[in-house]
């Protein structure tokens, strides 16, 4: 029964939470809670700022295959934040943590193929991991994908695709995105801006905002 109501405080833990239930859950091999207990050391939210405590917290998430935490340290990696930038394990942990399908991971990854970050340069690797990312509302990605249609890297040049990539980003505040749109339109003729306004809709009625 202890171990029951033990278990079922982890599950409820956020960054939020109490610092010693957090901690005391992480210690027991919670990843969720080594996660955010490793986010309050990054942050210094709660306890000293502290980036070698916070990488040593999300590593263990990260290690028993928690995707928010494989990512977070795959960041840290590319960064060189609480640890020595190393691009060939940001891009192992990001592979680790986009392949269970987090979209942030997804991005990342997809921006390292496309800049060839210790992995091979590759603009179709790029746009496939831009799209995964980009098909769950992640408009950095959906800004990056419509780049890719726009100058025909790893797909074919596709204005109008760019619009609707571009169009979707930009409805989510993405600033880059409504110029891109802005400009493309100019380019563009009245009945091709109809038709990336029409694939638009069409994937918001698939994807509605905060909907799975």
């Amino acid at each position: 029964m202890k171990k029951a109501r033990q278990s079922a405080l982890c599950e409820g833990l956020s960054e939020g939470s109490p610092l010693e239930d957090l901690r005391r859950c992480a210690e027991q091999g919670d990843a969720r809670a080594q996660t955010n207990l490793g986010r309050m050391y990054a942050n210094g939210r709660g306890v000293p700022e502290d980036k070698a405590e916070a990488v040593r917290w999300y590593r263990l998430g990260a290690e028993q295959g928690y995707a928010i935490a494989q990512t977070t340290l795959g960041l840290m990696y590319s960064l060189g934040d609480g640890v020595p930038q190393d691009y060939v394990e940001a891009a192992r942990w990001l592979r680790l943590a986009a392949e269970q399908g987090d979209p942030r991971a997804q991005y990342f990854l997809g921006y390292m193929y496309a800049r060839g970050d210790s992995v091979p340069e590759d603009d179709v690797e790029a746009v496939r991991w831009y799209r995964l990312a980009a098909e769950q509302g992640h408009a950095d990605a959906q800004t990056r994908l419509g780049r890719m249609y726009a100058v025909g890297e790893g797909v074919p040049e596709d204005r109008v695709l760019a619009y609707m990539w571009w169009n979707l980003a930009a409805a989510q505040g993405d600033e880059i995105a409504q110029g891109n749109k802005d400009i493309v339109e100019q380019q563009m003729t009245r009945e091709q801006i109809a038709e990336g306004q029409r694939l638009s809709r069409e994937w918001l009625e698939v994807h509605p905002p905060g909907g799975n």
